[in-house]
């Protein structure tokens, strides 16, 4: 059985960046095996957060474009959506972890879907927080 894993925003912005070839075939294969095997998950944070940023790519994707990629790869990989029950568990993943309260609900939600990876540029790589590890698919490529 293959693990599941979450993928941070990061990677969908990444997948559209010319200006980084190497995390762009990265991303891109994250998300074509995700949607390929089922076995990666978003959250609406990350809908919503690849929506905003996409407005600012260069070239910015249109709207046309933007709900395209809603609909075709987004909105297939979406798992988990905000609930009270999710603030509740991502205010003690903050304080347990000291992550930031957008962190701790990317983390909080990659938990609640049961995933054993997130996949993430933006936390601290290695890093296991209960049946789930942070790992950043860059770092071969990081500075």
């Amino acid at each position: 059985m293959k693990d599941k894993y979450f993928l941070d925003t990061n990677i969908f912005a990444y997948s559209f960046d010319s200006n980084e070839p190497e995390k762009r075939i990265i991303a891109r294969k994250l998300i074509q095996n995700a949607l390929r095997e089922q076995i990666g998950y978003i959250s609406s944070q990350v809908i919503q957060e690849f929506l905003n940023v996409s407005r600012k790519f260069d070239p910015p994707l249109v709207p046309q474009d933007r709900v395209k990629y809603l609909n075709t790869v987004l909105a297939p990989l979406c798992e988990i959506y905000a609930s009270i029950d999710l603030y509740r568990k991502t205010i003690e993943t903050s304080e347990r972890w000291k992550y930031s309260f957008y962190d701790s609900l990317m983390v909080t939600a990659a938990i609640n879907a049961d995933c054993s990876i997130l996949y993430s540029e933006d936390l601290q790589h290695g890093q296991i927080i209960q049946d789930l590890t942070i790992i950043n698919p860059f770092i071969p490529y990081t500075d």
